[in-house]
């Protein structure tokens, strides 16, 4: 089976790529397909993140297995009808972590033939902007911080007074 996918690029202005992939590619092939319809190389680190049917962030799957756990997820061991069961089911995307461009995928078909020159780009809508759009992330009591912390001399103690030793 093939998987229509829609990748939607967060910018102001509207910019997607519906593609079209083999249900059976790995996490990392499907990580270059989107790299590349939105016309980067692919080269920088990226994630992909599961997510409910709000958008809400959860579990990392990365480029590359960094952790100590042999058995954890990486794209390369994660095949795409793993984390993409069902149509409506999405998963966040995260490409070059210094520009933070971030994707939103939504599996919109599940197609019973298969095109033999998959992957392919059945839509491309809008242009990818030089630059990504700036981040702002916002923590959950940020309209009861209306002081900054390190602006009070009080809050740090005096480093000669600090006892060294018991650290």
């Amino acid at each position: 089976m093939a998987y229509k996918i829609r990748v939607i690029l967060d910018v102001e202005q509207d910019v997607f790529r519906d593609i079209i992939v083999n249900e059976a590619i790995n996490l990392e092939e499907l990580h270059f397909t989107i790299a590349k319809s939105f016309g980067f190389k692919g080269q920088e680190m990226a994630s992909f993140y599961l997510t409910d049917a709000t958008w809400e962030q959860g579990e990392e799957i990365p480029l590359f297995d960094m952790s100590e756990n042999e058995n954890s997820f990486s794209m390369s061991n994660c095949i795409t009808s793993m984390v993409l069961k069902k149509e409506g089911d999405k998963l966040i995307y995260i490409y070059d972590f210094f520009s933070m461009w971030t994707f939103f995928l939504e599996l919109t078909e599940i197609i019973d033939d298969i095109n033999e020159n998959l992957p392919l780009i059945a839509l491309s809508f809008g242009n990818t902007p030089d630059e990504a759009p700036e981040k702002q992330f916002i923590g959950e009591d940020s309209e009861k911080d209306d002081y900054d912390a390190f602006d009070d001399k009080n809050n740090f103690e005096d480093i000669d007074n600090i006892d060294f030793d018991n650290y």
